[in-house]
């Protein structure tokens, strides 16, 4: 009779397995069917960013920085702009810092859509991915009506913006604030108190306070695990320290507490954009300077 192996096998997955959300590969002990280590390995969505950088000015470069995080492309952009500005002392027109919130505040949520759309999908929900969608599309059409692009804006400059919002662009972002506000509540009567998300979410994958720390996790990660720090308070860039807004956190730091961490900064996103909205004033879009950045 043949004699039944005990080795342990590892698995290589990746770094392009269909089932990744994004370029990962992960080097997988198994004991028979049971996972018993996990070695992530990341870095494969490297592009010579840098390099390319040496030899460009800021106004060259801003188009290559959407693509670091094509789900949050504002962000890129305003931390590219951000830079030279508190190195010049570049003061940032009132309406302009106005437009750049509301952009990237409609970037978060667009982002945290698509965390939560794949997010249910893994744990055996497939209808809220696609209703993640619905709510993205309009996210991207004032995208696009705004900056001529539904992903990859270019719409950050040294001083300001590109462009003006253009005629009813206010209104339709208004109007989708009224209604994303429905998505959510949908979204949470759908989600959050459903016993089988509850079991397979709750008490899963804690990540403890001095462990969050420890790793250097940011965002929700960071904020669900008891931390409340949010860089719009702490750093107090563009003109957040003008709207009401709290910062969303949970001290649980399971799956649970990033989803409602998640869900509450949306909600916190779009009280942001209408207060921008019924109170942004005219005048420039940028702040002109001579000095090559």
């Amino acid at each position: 009779m043949p004699v039944t192996r005990k080795d342990l096998m590892i698995v290589n997955m990746g770094p392009h397995h269909p089932s990744m959300h994004g370029v990962l590969r992960l080097v997988v002990t198994l004991d028979g069917e049971d996972v018993i280590d996990c070695e992530p390995i990341l870095g494969y969505l490297h592009r010579g960013m840098e390099k390319i950088a040496e030899n460009r000015t800021i106004i060259q470069y801003l188009p290559y920085v959407t693509r670091w995080d094509y789900l949050a492309t504002m962000f890129t952009e305003a931390i590219t702009v951000n830079g030279p500005e508190r190195l010049g002392n570049i003061q940032v027109p009132k309406r302009a810092s106005y437009i750049r919130v509301i952009m990237l505040e409609l970037s978060r949520i667009a982002s945290h859509l698509l965390w939560l759309g794949p997010f249910m999908a893994d744990i055996g929900a497939q209808t809220p991915f696609f209703y993640i969608f619905r709510e993205r599309e309009l996210v991207y059409d004032l995208f696009e009506a705004a900056t001529g692009m539904r992903m990859m804006h270019n719409y950050f400059r040294i001083g300001g913006v590109a462009a003006d919002l253009p005629y009813g662009w206010i209104d339709k972002c208004l109007d989708f604030c009224d209604y994303f506000l429905t998505g959510v509540t949908e979204y949470q009567k759908l989600i959050t108190r459903n016993p089988i998300f509850l079991e397979r979410v709750e008490g899963v994958g804690i990540i403890g306070r001095d462990e969050v720390i420890n790793w250097g996790l940011s965002g929700p990660m960071l904020r669900a695990s008891g931390i409340q720090w949010d860089l719009r308070k702490i750093d107090h860039y563009e003109c957040y320290d003008e709207f009401d807004w709290e910062v969303q956190w949970q001290k649980e730091g399971d799956s649970l507490a990033r989803y409602l961490v998640r869900i509450g900064e949306m909600a916190e996103s779009i009280k942001i954009i209408q207060q921008a909205l019924e109170g942004i004033p005219g005048g420039a879009l940028r702040e002109f300077r001579n000095t090559i950045l």
